[in-house]
């Protein structure tokens, strides 16, 4: 991750393989199916491909997904699908090698492609995550639909989020739901919604010829009712909502002899009183200005999404 104002965890806070192990096996034992290993970027823990390997063996897990930024992707990207792994998003906000480098600080975007490259013939039906912003990336839709084209992969582009305080958002930035259609449509014509029952946070569009793609509009439009998932980090905090700025530590009663029982109950009377509703807040707010400022990212680094995941 790229931003100087980062503050990173602990080494010795963050929970062993077992202790993942013994936190999902709580989850499940309260109804949980669908597991994604997210970021900060999952491929820099050291034999990723070992914990995947772990959690696959449980039937009760029906989608085991992964999100990446795809650099070491081409490395892993075989361990990856042998050891069990279901689904697998690459985020790519940019096909420009000079807007790559200008988003991320890093001169890595062919190390991305070569991953695409890699994982999607072993991963069908491969996302390809695109967060839109003005007068940023905002005039590659189409190119960036093409190139998931070309790969059988559908692309999410996803609206500007104002979370955390290090991206520098600002609400003229953003590039609605709306206005994404409506520059799609002049190119390609008709688009119709695909009707379908799904948690999943995007909408979904297809194309006259067929192909797909969808858009996740949290921020214009957000879908808090219907949100269904939650957030453990690296080490251990759990956060009912992308905004949240509290969250509930695992780790100190996981690491201090608490029972199963114990922590289910933790657990379950957590998410039963859960009213979240971040995004629908912030849209609400009259003050749309920066949500974390930075020097409190600076004492608290769950603040940032570099921590908690997207």
């Amino acid at each position: 991750m790229p931003e100087a104002d980062y503050v990173w965890l602990p080494r010795e806070d963050i929970l062993h393989f077992e202790e993942i192990e013994r936190l999902v096996d709580l989850f499940i034992g309260l109804g949980v199916d669908k597991v994604r290993l997210t970021g900060g970027e999952p491929l820099l823990r050291r034999d990723l491909p070992d914990l995947v390997a772990r959690l696959a063996r449980r039937e009760a897990i029906r989608d085991l997904a992964m999100t990446t930024n795809g650099v070491l992707l081409a490395a892993n990207a075989i361990a990856l699908k042998q050891a069990g792994l279901h689904r697998l998003t690459v985020s790519l906000d940019t096909l420009q090698a000079d807007r790559f480098r200008s988003l991320t600080r890093f001169d890595e975007i062919d190390r991305v492609l070569e991953g695409i490259d890699a994982a999607a013939p072993l991963f069908p039906g491969l996302k390809i995550d695109t967060v839109v912003i003005r007068d940023v990336n905002d005039d590659e839709l189409v190119d960036l639909i093409e190139f998931a084209r070309r790969y059988h992969a559908e692309i999410r582009f996803i609206e500007y989020m104002d979370v955390g305080g290090a991206t520098h958002w600002s609400m003229p930035r953003v590039v609605s739901r709306r206005e994404m259609l409506d520059r799609l449509r002049g190119h390609y014509g008709a688009i119709a919604p695909v009707i379908e029952e799904s948690a999943a946070p995007a909408d979904r569009y297809r194309l006259a010829d067929g192909l797909t793609f969808g858009i996740i509009s949290s921020t214009t439009e957000p879908f808090c009712h219907s949100c269904d998932r939650s957030r453990l980090t690296a080490d251990g905090l759990w956060y009912l909502c992308l905004y949240a700025t509290h969250g509930t530590d695992l780790r100190r009663p996981l690491r201090s002899g608490a029972t199963d029982d114990q922590l289910g109950q933790l657990i379950r009377a957590t998410w039963e009183v859960r009213s979240d509703r971040g995004a629908e807040e912030r849209l609400a707010s009259r003050d749309r200005s920066t949500l974390i400022p930075i020097d409190r990212l600076k004492r608290d680094p769950h603040l940032e999404m570099h921590t908690r995941g997207g």
